[in-house]
């Protein structure tokens, strides 16, 4: 059984598939899952000048066209002073741009320049590649199982 976590807040190495990891606690995967992911697509974004999160905020911008900065943020999960700051940080590095909605002068519709639609093409690619590796340990139809059984749970615990 694990339950100690080493300093760099790493799982013991010891961990194997053949453990019995259904005495390890939900929170300690997801969470250990969350991090390893984050340092992969952190280190392949890194050349793009972009975080995960930025990249995230920039592929929503081109997937959910004409929505606000609020919407954005509760699409993606995030206070909605986050994504000020995350929109303000694009828009520096020239990937978005703010324009006020023609119906509502209070909102700012957010869009795509060519050099964030440029990223996000680029960045998604990483990400696909990124998650292809992460789930190189497990087959074809366990990969689509794991995303079914994430998406189910988050769906229903809403």
């Amino acid at each position: 059984m694990i339950s100690a976590v080493d300093r760099n807040d790493q799982p013991p190495v010891s961990a194997r598939p053949d453990e019995d990891v259904q005495s390890l606690r939900l929170g300690y995967l997801l969470k250990h899952v969350y991090l390893r992911f984050g340092r992969l697509t952190s280190a392949e974004l890194e050349p793009l000048g972009i975080s995960p999160l930025e990249w995230a905020a920039l592929s929503c911008v081109d997937e959910q066209r004409e929505h606000s900065q609020r919407e954005m943020a509760e699409l993606l999960g995030i206070d909605r002073t986050k994504m000020v700051a995350l929109i303000d940080e694009l828009e520096r590095k020239g990937c978005v741009e703010r324009r006020v909605q023609p119906v509502d002068r209070r909102k700012n519709i957010v869009t795509l320049t060519d050099t964030g639609r440029q990223i996000s093409q680029r960045g998604g690619r990483l990400i696909d590649d990124c998650e292809r590796r992460f789930l190189a340990v497990l087959n074809d139809s366990d990969a689509r199982q794991l995303r079914r059984a994430l998406y189910a749970v988050m769906a229903t615990n809403r």
